[in-house]
């Protein structure tokens, strides 16, 4: 999918399982938005191949949007309706009668839907919107910054709901910028730069591809002479940056010292996501295989 202006999507190619979370990252413009749209069968792309259930998402696009709960970047509602009119209204649309699912999702977040939709706050409008994406109990999430606008405990919240739904057996495609939610929540993760895919596997697969930190104290630092890269914070405390790889030769290796603590550094995906961007800057797609 290529804009006018040269921008758009190049060779994208993952797919999301049943079961299974996908985290897709990348910033704005990278081509995150693009790539949903076409899922949703909102625009057709001039080649490649796009399909929700084997069925192509553009020429399906009605069929597909019926099946999937979507929660976009930027939510938008009727003009003059309150929450629980909207919600209402979806639940007539999609031929829900029973609204026992509806209730239960507006008293997990522990909102009041009555108000005017206009005149909610953004966590509000946050709300109301994840609350019409899971009202119909759907096998397909397309999730764009799900969580975006609530506080730190409806953000827990909310991946615990993520959680459930992957239990079930659901498939759940989330964008997001906030890196705890997806390591929580995703099993794969696919990082986008500039229209290319630059890295697609397993949450745990690429942070064992990075370097671990470890932070060590001995007073015999200065007799240390290891082929590792370190960052002297004192005469006793270091900071050693050690690959994955090599941890089991770097505790070997520090044994033979005295050593007062040790302690190591989780990396991060955001690290990992920031290191991405650095490595690629040519924006050339890197091929991993899941």
């Amino acid at each position: 999918m290529k804009y006018p202006n040269g921008k758009g999507i190049f060779g994208v190619d993952f797919e999301v399982n049943k079961g299974e979370v996908v985290g897709f990252l990348g910033p704005n413009g990278a081509g995150k938005t693009t790539t949903i749209r076409c899922l949703l069968g909102f625009l057709k792309g001039q080649s490649g191949e796009c399909t929700i259930d084997g069925k192509e998402c553009f020429a399906n696009a009605s069929e597909i949007t019926k099946r999937v709960g979507f929660i976009a970047g930027e939510p938008t509602f009727p003009e003059g309706m309150t929450g629980i009119e909207y919600l209402n209204y979806l639940c007539e649309v999609r031929g829900i009668k029973d609204k026992n699912k509806m209730n239960q999702l507006i008293e997990y977040f522990e909102f009041d839907p009555k108000g005017k939709i206009k005149r909610m706050s953004k966590g509000m409008k946050q709300k109301t919107a994840i609350v019409a994406a899971f009202l119909h109990d759907p096998d397909i999430y397309i999730l764009d910054e799900p969580s975006s606008g609530l506080d730190p405990i409806m953000q827990s919240k909310f991946i615990d709901l993520v959680l459930n739904e992957k239990k079930r057996g659901k498939t759940i495609l989330m964008s997001s910028h906030i890196f705890d939610e997806i390591e929580r929540a995703a099993d794969f993760v696919v990082i986008i730069k500039s229209g290319y895919i630059v890295a697609k596997d397993k949450v745990k697969t690429l942070k064992n591809l990075q370097k671990k930190v470890f932070i060590v104290e001995s007073s015999e630092l200065k007799k240390m002479k290891l082929k590792f890269d370190q960052n002297t914070v004192s005469d006793t405390v270091a900071e050693f940056l050690v690959p994955a790889s090599d941890i089991d030769k770097f505790i070997k290796e520090i044994s033979r010292y005295k050593i007062e603590g040790l302690l190591s550094k989780e990396v991060s995906l955001e690290s990992i996501f920031l290191n991405y961007y650095t490595k690629h800057s040519d924006t050339q797609p890197v091929e991993v295989k899941k």
